[in-house]
């Protein structure tokens, strides 16, 4: 490839898929991961029971205890939501630091190393760290009889090493809906909704009311909240949910003034910016620093919890914040991994997410034509998404990621997309063999995009890399 760089069921036990040897067998980073990885993971399961049972929330507050209460050490910024929660959480990270502030992140998932979900200061926990704390958390766990999850014990490992660094702030991710997600044991300074949209509806409701409902779980008594704009149904749900808990909200849109623009900038170039007018500060004409107009609606949530934050006392410089805005960068997201071809990989997982990216494609990318290479989970809304893809690209390659065992098969995508378009398509049993027919296919102008599944945007990345080292 010529590149040059530039139907398993959770059962109500959450018992781990085969007995663990204990922490002892935890000594090197490689078997932490193989460790993690037979654990039970509801991130990979095709079908999951969603209840108080499944998602227990008193084990993780068990495995906390047993750990001595990291998270009780640490000032926390709580994030649910649909779409826009990496983007956010990136945008607002980036702002703090900018800030002088030492700032933890707990993400997911992960695109190339699970350490990516475990950041200080925009650097990973390092490897060895990784081992030490899992092998404590293990032997906690062991000691207590407890059994977690693999997401129970990355949340562990998150809280006792934003604890151990003594973070001034630790901005926390849910990792599925907010009522009963693994995170939602913290007393957060502050809570944040970004857009809800439909996903996972399987589990977290048919309709948008009902996901903001699970969403608007993670708001606590006391402590203050900030929603993105939404459409009037939900910002009515949360508003509702937020009375019921005893939490003050405020709603972008709503109750802070909100606009945005996007058009050419001198540079030539197509650019978004905001206005967000608080009672302490407006903020005018923001520059957006991630491409794509569905950004300023995240750009102003983020933008909005700093300015909570001045009011809780923390220090904050307009022109620093303004600065480090400019300097945000997020990987696997609208991110060009090669030139020749040029290939881009986004993590769009639903149909909002892919109609956002295909508009941003045309609006930030000249191209000839496109050349789509798209995988996605069976359990989302494949219909939905298959039909924003055939908006943008000119030809679809269908594949899928190695060891997702929720991917859908390529050849049903490929039947079910063949239904609503008559355009090409074709069929690809790995992404290394999607991309090299994309490659023969596509010219100097054209655009490689891979899409639909953050793990086939993972599998990219890694692919391309090795590919670099080779030749290097």
């Amino acid at each position: 490839m010529a590149m040059a760089t530039s139907k398993t069921t959770a059962s109500k036990s959450t018992k781990t898929k085969s007995k663990s040897k204990g922490a002892p067998s935890i000594k090197t980073f490689s078997s932490a991961v193989k460790y993690l990885l037979n654990q039970t993971d509801f991130e990979r399961m095709r079908v999951v029971q969603y209840d108080e049972e499944t998602f227990k929330l008193d084990r993780m507050r068990d495995l906390l205890d047993a750990i001595g209460n990291p998270q009780d050490a640490v000032s926390m910024i709580h994030v649910a939501g649909t779409v826009g929660k990496g983007s956010t959480v990136a945008m607002l990270s980036s702002m703090l630091r900018g800030n002088g502030y030492t700032v933890g992140e707990y993400t997911s998932p992960h695109l190339e190393t699970i350490r990516e979900r475990v950041v200080v200061n925009n650097t990973m926990v390092e490897e060895d760290a990784f081992v030490s704390l899992l092998a404590e958390v293990v032997s906690a766990a062991e000691s207590k009889k407890i059994e977690p999850t693999f997401f129970e014990f990355m949340t562990a490992i998150a809280f006792k090493y934003f604890a151990d660094e003594a973070v001034d702030l630790a901005i926390i991710e849910t990792g599925l809906g907010g009522r009963l997600d693994s995170t939602n044991v913290i007393h957060p300074i502050m809570t944040l909704i970004t857009e809800i949209d439909l996903d996972h509806t399987h589990i977290l409701g048919n309709t948008l009311e009902e996901i903001a409902k699970e969403k608007a779980g993670i708001f606590k008594k006391g402590v203050p909240a900030l929603s993105a704009a939404q459409t009037t149904e939900v910002a009515e749900v949360l508003k509702g949910c937020a009375e019921q808990k005893g939490a003050t909200l405020q709603v972008i849109g709503d109750d802070i003034e909100f606009s945005s623009r996007f058009g050419g900038g001198p540079d030539g170039r197509q650019h978004t910016r905001i206005c967000l007018i608080t009672e302490e500060t407006n903020y005018m004409h923001i520059p957006v620093p991630l491409e794509g107009e569905h950004q300023a609606k995240n750009c102003a949530l983020a933008l909005a919890a700093v300015n909570l934050l001045a009011t809780m006392e923390y220090s904050i410089d307009e022109l620093s914040t303004y600065d480090s805005l400019a300097q945000t960068n997020v990987e696997g997201r609208m991110e060009m991994i090669c030139h020749r071809p040029r290939i881009l990989v986004d993590g769009a997982h639903n149909p909002s997410s892919l109609t956002t990216l295909m508009k941003a494609v045309g609006a930030h990318i000249p191209y000839d034509s496109m050349v789509c290479i798209f995988g996605c989970c069976q359990d989302k809304d494949v219909e939905g998404m298959l039909h924003r893809v055939g908006l943008g690209a000119d030809k679809i390659i269908f594949t899928k990621a190695k060891g997702n065992q929720r991917a859908a098969s390529p050849k049903i995508l490929q039947k079910t997309f063949a239904e609503q378009s008559g355009k090409m398509t074709q069929i690809a049993d790995t992404l290394e063999e999607a991309l090299e027919i994309a490659a023969q296919a596509a010219s100097r102008d054209d655009l490689i995009c891979v899409t639909g599944s953050f793990y086939l945007v993972g599998e990219a990345k890694k692919y391309i890399k090795k590919l670099e080292a080779k030749r290097n």
